[in-house]
C-alpha cells in the first residue's frame, strides 16, 4: 500500500511547491508571519494548492521531526485530467460513464464510492481540488485497494467540468432525496455523468441547475436518506444495468 509523501521544513517544502509534482495538501503553522511564510501561502494561491493553516500541535501529529511549521502532503496517486480522459473514452466507441463528487470529505465514503465505482465500470472519479477527501490510507483500505485502478480526476472547477461534459453530450444525473424523479424510471443508457454530493452539505445549487435530471432512489423505509457511498453504489449498479442489458 503507497503511502503519500510528506515533506516537512521550510526549503523542502518550498522545493516540493516549485516541483510540479501533485500536491494533496499544505500544512503551515497559523501563527508564523515571517517572509518565507508569505511566500508559501502566495505561491499556494497562485498554484491553487489545498492550504490549511492549523495550530503547531496538527504539525507534531502529522511528523515528530523539526518541522519548522510546515508540512506539505504529495498524492501518491497520479490524477488525469478529464478532457483528456473524456476523449480517450470516446475514441473507445463505448458511452462515457462517469461520478462526480461534491465536496464529499468523508475519506471512508470515497473509499467505497472508489471501490463501487471500479466493480461497474466508471471511466473515472472526478473531485475538486479544495473541499474533498484526502486519498490517504483509510481511503486506500476503505476501497480495498480499487484506488488504484481507477482513474480520477482533480479538477479546479466542477461546474465548468459538468459543463465540458455537457458540451461533449454527457447526460449530468444530480441524485438528490428532495426530487420527486425516480432514478429507476430515468434513461441511464447513454453517456452520463453521476453527481453525488456531500452527506453535510448536498449538493450545491449550481450543479444542480447544470444538471439534466435531478433524481432520488426511493425509499419505503422510515429513513429519509441514505449515506453517501451506498446511494453512490446503487446509482452506479443501476446506470451500469441499464448500459448492459439495454
Amino acid at each position: 500500500m503507497e503511502k503519500k509523501l510528506s515533506i516537512f521544513g521550510v526549503r523542502p517544502v518550498t522545493e516540493l511547491i516549485d516541483s510540479g509534482k501533485e500536491i494533496d495538501t499544505i500544512y503551515l503553522q497559523k501563527d508564523i508571519k515571517t517572509d518565507w511564510a508569505l511566500e508559501i501561502k502566495k505561491k499556494c494561491k497562485e498554484k491553487n494548492f489545498n492550504l490549511k493553516l492549523v495550530p503547531r500541535y496538527k504539525l507534531n501529529r502529522l511528523t515528530r521531526k523539526n518541522h519548522q511549521g510546515v508540512v506539505g502532503l504529495a498524492s501518491s496517486i497520479v490524477f488525469q485530467n478529464f478532457e483528456n480522459l473524456l476523449a480517450s473514452v470516446f475514441s473507445k466507441g463505448v458511452f462515457p460513464f462517469f461520478i462526480l463528487l461534491d465536496r464529499l470529505t468523508d475519506v471512508r465514503n470515497f473509499g467505497s464510492i472508489c471501490r463501487s465505482a471500479e466493480a461497474m465500470g466508471v471511466h473515472g472519479v472526478i473531485i475538486p481540488k479544495k473541499e474533498s477527501a484526502q486519498i490517504n490510507e483509510i481511503a486506500i483500505k476503505a476501497s480495498a485497494g480499487s484506488i488504484s485502478n481507477i482513474n480520477i480526476c482533480r479538477e479546479n472547477s466542477l461546474d465548468k467540468t459538468i459543463q465540458i461534459a455537457k458540451d461533449s453530450g454527457l447526460t449530468i444525473i444530480a441524485c438528490s432525496e428532495k426530487s420527486k424523479q425516480n432514478i429507476f424510471e430515468t434513461d441511464l443508457n447513454k453517456p452520463t455523468l453521476i453527481i453525488i454530493g456531500s452527506e453535510k452539505n448536498g449538493i450545491s445549487q449550481k450543479l444542480l441547475n447544470l444538471s439534466d435530471y435531478i433524481c432520488k432512489i426511493p425509499i419505503k423505509g422510515k429513513t429519509e436518506s441514505l449515506n453517501a457511498s451506498v446511494a453512490a453504489g446503487i446509482a452506479l449498479y443501476e446506470a451500469n444495468r441499464q448500459m448492459t442489458t439495454n
